[in-house]
C-alpha cells in the first residue's frame, strides 16, 4: 500500500502544480483585461476574482493583493509569457553579447526596447499616469520598475565599454545613465502615444541616437 501511495505521490504533486499555474494565469489574465480597461484605482480585487471565477482568497494566495497582482502583471506582458527565462538569456539579448560591432549591438537593444514596447505599451499609460498621481502603491511598482531597468542599462553599458568602447570622456556609469534615460516608459510614451510617432520611427531614432551618443562616429562605408 506504501508503495502504491508513494508511485502516486509525484503525479499528484504534478498534478496540483499544473492546476495552480493555470489559476495563477487565469487571474493574471483576467487583472490585465480589467486593469487595461478600468484602470489601477477602477479595478478591485473582487471583480479580478469574479473575472478570474475564482475566490478573492485565492487570489490573495496565488498572486497577492492588488499591487502584487499589478507587479505580476507588468512582469507578464515584459517577457510576453510566464517563463522565468531571465530577458538576458532570451533571443535578442543573446544576439546583443555576439554583434560584430557598437551600433549593430545598439540596434539590437533599440530592438529588444520596441520588443518590450509591443507587449507592454498598453500598460504604461496606467502606471505613469497613476503613478504620477501620488498612488503610493503603484508609485513603488515603478520604482522597482526602474531599479530593474537601471540593472539592465547598466549591463548593457558595461558591455558597449568592455567590447567596443565608449566615446573618449565618457565613462560606463554615464553612458548607462543615458541608456535608462532613453529608453524611458515616459519618454516613449509621449512620442509615440502623444506625438503619434510610429513605433518603426521611434525604435530607429532610439537605436541611431543610443549610438551617436555613446559612440561618437558611425563605421565607414566600404
Amino acid at each position: 500500500m506504501s508503495g502504491s501511495a508513494g508511485g502516486r505521490g509525484p503525479y499528484s504533486s504534478a498534478v496540483r502544480a499544473e492546476q495552480s499555474r493555470a489559476t495563477r494565469q487565469r487571474v493574471l489574465d483576467a487583472a490585465r483585461a480589467l486593469f487595461l480597461r478600468r484602470g489601477y484605482t477602477g479595478t478591485t480585487v473582487d471583480a479580478i476574482a469574479a473575472r478570474a471565477a475564482v475566490s478573492v482568497q485565492t487570489v490573495y494566495n496565488t498572486v497577492g493583493g492588488k499591487a502584487a497582482v499589478l507587479k505580476a502583471v507588468y512582469d507578464m506582458m515584459l517577457a510576453g509569457d510566464t517563463d522565468p527565462l531571465p530577458m538576458i538569456d532570451r533571443p535578442t539579448a543573446q544576439a546583443m553579447r555576439s554583434a560584430p560591432d557598437g551600433r549593430t549591438c545598439l540596434a539590437l537593444y533599440a530592438r529588444m526596447s520596441r520588443e518590450i514596447y509591443d507587449r507592454v505599451g498598453s500598460l504604461l499609460p496606467i502606471l505613469i499616469s497613476e503613478g504620477a498621481a501620488g498612488d503610493r502603491e503603484v508609485r513603488r511598482i515603478v520604482d522597482t520598475m526602474e531599479q530593474e531597468r537601471a540593472i539592465g542599462t547598466g549591463g548593457v553599458a558595461r558591455h558597449i565599454a568592455e567590447k567596443f568602447g565608449l566615446k573618449p570622456g565618457l565613462s560606463p556609469e554615464e553612458a548607462a545613465d543615458i541608456l535608462w534615460t532613453f529608453t524611458a516608459p515616459d519618454l516613449v510614451n509621449r512620442l509615440v502615444r502623444r506625438r503619434g510617432w510610429s513605433v518603426d520611427r521611434w525604435e530607429a531614432w532610439l537605436a541611431e541616437t543610443m549610438a551617436d551618443t555613446l559612440l561618437g562616429q558611425p563605421l565607414t562605408q566600404g
